[in-house]
């Protein structure tokens, strides 16, 4: 359907049928958790919405339930990204809906942030690498894409009402880059904005980020869409360039129709306080109208926002005569699907540490421990929830894979959080907070006796993340730290995997052999674990992330950067985030960006670089010296040697993954544009130096192989 035939659709609704299409409604099949009615009356079906970006939240059904945002990130190979998306696309088709909710990808700013395993990196470079693959997956298959949450949402303390004050050098070198992205190179289709505000603007309402930099700057010509109940007004919001609100009811009409137990009554549930008061809904519907009839919003306005969504729709084949509304079918829970889940987890598991004892021996008699160990740890809680067909568990895994393994808890089970479980109505999946009677076998004495009689003990920890909570401090929660020493002391060998959904502290990183760090692996953990364990596969994540060895040494230390005062949270580090920070400051992070260890081994040639027109490329020569086929991720970051604004030692622009066999040689290289030199100037616009730039080639962002010089200006 032609930009033509759509003006003239939008020229034939009345008043009301274009707000209808502004507003969320309740779905009356009760399958999507966002709804824009139809409106029967010219053809337009319904557009029905979403959760991801793990897998498709199906109301009430099952998906694929694929390995946390960060993990995925950590395989450092967008091309897992593309692929990811397009299954979540096919099963999001399988379910009837059109728009998935995906990607998120916020910047990693605050470690304890609740839903940092949603996002992809502390870098703004790998994340928009990752965001732009995702989004170019799921819009390959017909499904719309939402990347979230813009912009500036990186912590869920007060996350309804905190300001975040940032400069907007810092906005546009770290926090705007992955949306740009999805943008420019990926085309994406929808935009959801953030609760907060940003400088004292709320993101519904902030005209200067939603007009002019997203929608005039960028060409952002898809719809924006507020995130659930986090419009905060009808003249600022279709002022500033919201188009659609959601879910555009309020949480007791939404609650009446869908899950909520009988005997809850919605008026009587108790929010978490950073959610937003999910009792306001409909800002775009009565409170809109009146503001066109009162002239303080004209209907010109209503006409482009209505325009945005039907061209979206058009463009992905919902709208016009052949058009199904999109429900066509699509693929759910298929052998590539689960296998594509297994792939992402064994390549996006990091080992942090190895000392002779991985990969262990097939005939190795194997104590398990952990208190979660049974379980699979499919992801957080929140939105992003997914309920799987099939799992496995580390304990499935080992005791497929290994000779002699014995299970032993150790220490009380910790309980995992649902966001859903704060309103009294669950969401189908496995809790381990309602596993029957799981402390009664928890052990240390067992525990330590099994692994004290194994050849290696292999135990299992993890923390317990949410979306609308942070964490309070990075200690693995409850007896954990303790079961590791013990374990530790007790056993000739030790490995440790870590399931986490971002840094922690490791006080006892020097008493063990080996650190996995595997994240929230999702549905095919368990055999994915065994694989890496035992060398059938060659660990292949990189860290997106600093792992700091205290909380301190981060720049949110402070609490004015976090959580803040007053409903505000200062920014005051700039563009010196993660990595960049800990250079500055000289800090040395236990295990730093970009690290991670293979059971290969790679010798660096000497890099030479090559310049074309604005187009630098570096290639370096790489050999797997080593007796094991394994995958190398080459970095190159780059630092300006004479910069007249203060700039971080070294980012992150560029990165090749190879794999090779024992003994096999390749050349990677890496081409960086005329933007990876580049600085923001806020009266200039993006600047590059005169001068010279250092390219360093390197395994992470503190183990750097070479380095070469290159003039440019």
């Amino acid at each position: 359907m032609t930009r033509k035939r759509v003006s003239s659709l939008v020229a034939s609704l009345s008043l009301d049928e274009k707000l209808r299409l502004l507003h969320g409604a309740t779905d009356p099949d009760d399958s999507s958790v966002g709804y824009v009615p139809p409106i029967p009356r010219v053809g337009i079906p319904a557009l029905r919405m979403v959760d991801g970006p793990m897998g498709v939240r199906a109301v009430g059904g099952s998906a694929t339930a694929f390995p946390a945002s960060v993990a995925l990130a950590a395989t450092w190979n967008p091309r897992l990204a593309r692929e990811q998306g397009a299954s979540m696309a096919r099963e999001a088709r399988a379910h009837g809906q059109n728009v998935l909710l995906a990607p998120g990808t916020n910047v990693v700013r605050v470690p304890h942030c609740g839903r940092n395993f949603e996002y992809y990196s502390e870098d703004p470079h790998l994340s928009a690498r990752f965001a732009a693959a995702s989004v170019r997956g799921i819009q390959s298959e017909d499904v719309v894409a939402t990347v979230k949450h813009y912009v500036a949402n990186n912590q869920e303390t007060n996350r309804y009402r905190v300001s975040a004050a940032v400069s907007e050098r810092a906005l546009r070198e770290i926090y705007l880059p992955a949306f740009r992205a999805a943008v420019e190179e990926a085309d994406v289709g929808a935009v959801m904005t953030a609760y907060n505000r940003v400088n004292g603007t709320h993101m519904s309402d902030h005209r200067p980020l939603l007009r002019d930099v997203l929608k005039d700057e960028f060409g952002f010509d898809g719809f924006v869409m507020s995130d659930w109940w986090g419009t905060e007004s009808s003249v600022g919001a279709a002022r500033a360039g919201l188009d659609v609100e959601m879910p555009g009811v309020t949480f007791e009409e939404r609650a009446t129709a869908e899950r909520l137990p009988e005997d809850v009554d919605p008026a009587d549930v108790e929010f978490p306080e950073t959610l937003p008061d999910m009792h306001e809904g409909g800002l775009f519907g009565e409170p809109l109208r009146d503001a066109i009839e009162s002239g303080a919003v004209d209907e010109s306005v209503v006409d482009g926002k209505v325009r945005r969504v039907l061209e979206t729709m058009a463009r992905f084949g919902l709208l016009g005569a052949d058009s199904d509304g999109g429900r066509r079918g699509g693929e759910l829970d298929t052998p590539r699907h689960r296998q594509l889940a297994r792939r992402i987890a064994v390549e996006g598991t990091v080992l942090l540490k190895n000392e002779g004892a991985l990969p262990l021996d097939e005939a190795a008699a194997v104590a398990l421990v952990g208190p979660n160990a049974d379980a699979a740890k499919l992801g957080g809680g929140g939105s992003s929830e997914v309920t799987p067909v099939a799992r496995t568990s580390p304990v499935d895994g080992l005791r497929e894979r290994a000779a002699e393994c014995r299970f032993e808890r150790g220490v009380p089970r910790i309980t995992e959080s649902s966001l859903f479980d704060a309103f009294g109505a669950g969401d189908g999946g496995e809790s381990t907070a309602d596993a029957d009677d799981a402390d009664d076998d928890a052990s240390l004495d067992a525990a330590l006796e099994a692994a004290a009689e194994a050849d290696c003990a292999v135990v299992v920890v993890q923390d317990d993340t949410t979306e609308s909570e942070d964490r309070d401090d990075l200690r693995l929660p409850g007896r954990q730290d303790e079961l590791v020493s013990a374990v530790a002391d007790a056993a000739d060998r030790t490995v440790v995997v870590l399931r986490t959904g971002g840094p922690v502290q490791l006080p006892w990183v020097d008493e063990v052999d080996a650190v996995l760090e595997t994240w929230y692996a999702g549905q095919a953990e368990g055999e994915a674990l065994a694989a890496v364990l035992y060398g059938d596969a060659d660990p292949g994540g990189r860290l997106p992330l600093t792992f700091g060895r205290r909380a301190d040494d981060y720049p949110t230390a402070a609490p004015e950067r976090f959580p803040g005062a007053n409903d505000e949270v200062d920014y005051s580090e700039g563009v010196f985030v993660g990595y960049r920070y800990f250079d500055r400051e000289d800090i040395a992070p236990l295990f730093p960006f970009g690290h991670g260890r293979s059971y290969a081994s790679f010798e660096y040639g000497e890099s030479s670089v090559e310049r074309d027109g604005d187009e630098v490329t570096v290639t370096v020569p790489v050999r797997n010296v080593g007796n094991r086929p394994g995958k190398e991720v080459v970095q190159v970051y780059v630092r300006d040697e004479d910069p007249p604004v203060p700039r971080p030692p070294r980012e992150l622009k560029g990165f090749e993954t190879v794999r090779l066999d024992p003994g096999e040689r390749r050349r990677a290289s890496v081409t960086l544009d005329r933007d990876a030199f580049a600085y923001y100037d806020q009266d200039e616009g993006w600047v590059v130096s005169e001068g010279r730039f250092t390219l360093l080639v390197g395994r992470s962002a503190r183990e750097i192989r070479d380095r070469v010089s290159v003039a440019l200006g």
